[in-house]
């Protein structure tokens, strides 16, 4: 599968068409979506009409933009026009399609990208692994008896197994970064309102994103989709770079990095601490940074995080369906609603000065660092039906579990990217995280792209097999 960039260049100059991309594209699907799950609704026909539109542009001389002729999928969290968005839930499965794209979707479509499909979430995005009554289970293509993570489970697993160059992606505790880690992928989360949304959520943690398999990739989506909107009031001004030349060219010698390898509370397993600390070293020092040495222990951001993130599953219900829809739910997201079905504003302050109090333990990290270096996941990817593992190594990990690390910068704002640092002993690969100041991007970026060109990854999946 070419990238992104190699699809959109070639088409843009003439030497492929958009068509015929697509057919590359719909036959991976053919092969590997039955085995795999990761598109849950596909629109051949509209896909198509697309791309017959981004063939006939070049064959007038326009140019039909950045990401022309590129095939994506949609996880089925985000609006795409004439396709239903389900939610990964029983609750929406069957409704009629769209009729608008989201902000983000319309972005793309504008640079020319070819939206084909839904992709797989789990129910309303509440958990890390991507199993749901509406449409089963979702597996990972580097060993399908496991998941590709969750929230974006789907479109890492389209991704990672060459069926599409990217999908989009979301992430409100590491719904992108995840679902990268566990399926070799490049994913950043921005910076909370670079790329906006069109509806406020009260725990504004949320950012829109891409799964893709190369720095350069990730670069190019940010660059046509970052930019304020109207109707997100928190959305960024535009960025004053090019992030596709950020990666080549941004001076990031001498930052101040710190490694941390639990940050004081998770419980890690061996092997991945030794593959992201390895990833970390050999960064620190293609990148010329500054290695600190600094105690860091948030407080809670788990905690935070779950009591933050309730309020917006609330959103996602209509009127009536709670209590009347709870068999058909999931079991994490109907014990979620009756947890806090009864919250009141005073308890609900509580957790706002819980997220203040980390807000200033990072913004005191901050003030002496530049750069935050840990592993994306405590461990490699788990079962693909779930649960989510409470133990890790003998030891108990119910109060950080497998995924510790990436709820801090959703809770904080801060940009964060996970990049592959490796495979363990079983062939599963192991995420590093470089989390950075807030609005630094490109800083993200530049450092992803060093490490990239220092210890270059396997773009797509090596399954159970392959050499």
């Amino acid at each position: 599968m070419r990238t992104v960039v190699e699809v959109a260049e070639a088409v843009r100059a003439g030497e492929l068409k958009a068509t015929e991309i697509l057919d590359e594209c719909l036959d991976a699907v053919a092969a590997r979506n039955d085995e795999l799950n990761a598109f849950v609704h596909l629109d051949v026909d509209a896909a198509r009409a697309t791309a017959e539109r981004v063939d006939e542009a070049v064959a007038r001389g326009d140019d039909p933009g950045l990401l022309a002729g590129v095939p994506f999928g949609v996880k089925d969290l985000e609006d795409c026009a004439g396709m239903p968005t389900s939610h990964g839930s029983l609750l929406y499965k069957g409704r009629p399609p769209v009729p608008d794209d989201s902000v983000h979707v319309s972005r793309l479509r504008a640079a020319g990208a070819v939206p084909i499909g839904k992709t797989a979430s789990p129910e309303f995005g509440v958990t890390a692994f991507t199993h749901t009554k509406a449409w089963g289970t979702t597996r990972n293509p580097w060993d399908p008896t496991r998941t590709p993570g969750g929230s974006s489970g789907g479109s890492a697993a389209a991704v990672a197994s060459g069926m599409v160059p990217f999908c989009t992606a979301s992430d409100g505790g590491g719904s992108t970064r995840i679902p990268a880690a566990f399926s070799g992928l490049v994913g950043l989360k921005p910076s909370f309102g670079r790329i906006p949304h069109e509806r406020s959520a009260p725990s504004e943690t949320s950012c829109f994103g891409a799964l893709t398999t190369t720095v350069r990739d990730a670069a190019r989506h940010l660059d046509v989709s970052a930019g304020p909107h109207d109707l997100d009031r928190a959305s960024l001004p535009p960025p004053n770079t090019s992030y596709e030349r950020a990666i080549e060219e941004l001076d990031v010698g001498g930052l101040r990095a710190m490694w941390s390898p639990d940050m004081g509370y998770a419980v890690v397993v061996p092997e991945v601490e030794e593959l992201t600390r390895a990833a970390a070293e050999a960064l620190v020092d293609a990148a010329g940074l500054q290695s600190v040495e600094r105690a860091f222990s948030p407080s809670s951001p788990m905690r935070t995080w779950l009591s933050a993130g309730a309020a917006d599953m609330w959103l996602d219900l209509e009127e009536g369906m709670w209590p009347g829809c709870t068999d058909e739910l999931t079991g994490l997201v109907r014990a979620s609603l009756r947890r806090t079905a009864e919250w009141t504003l005073p308890r609900y302050a509580r957790a706002l000065r819980h997220r203040q109090q980390l807000e200033e333990e990072v913004a005191d990290l901050f003030g002496e660092i530049d750069v935050l270096l840990t592993p994306t996941t405590a461990m490699a990817a788990y079962a693909a039906e779930g649960p989510l593992p409470m133990e890790i190594e003998g030891k108990d990990a119910r109060t950080s579990g497998p995924v510790p690390f990436t709820m801090l910068a959703n809770l904080c704002w801060n940009p964060a990217i996970s990049v592959p640092a490796g495979v363990t002993h079983d062939g599963l690969p192991v995420g590093l995280q470089i989390m950075v100041r807030r609005h630094a991007d490109d800083v993200a970026l530049r450092l992803a792209r060093i490490f990239e060109q220092t210890r270059p990854w396997p773009r797509l999946a090596k399954g159970p097999g392959q050499d």
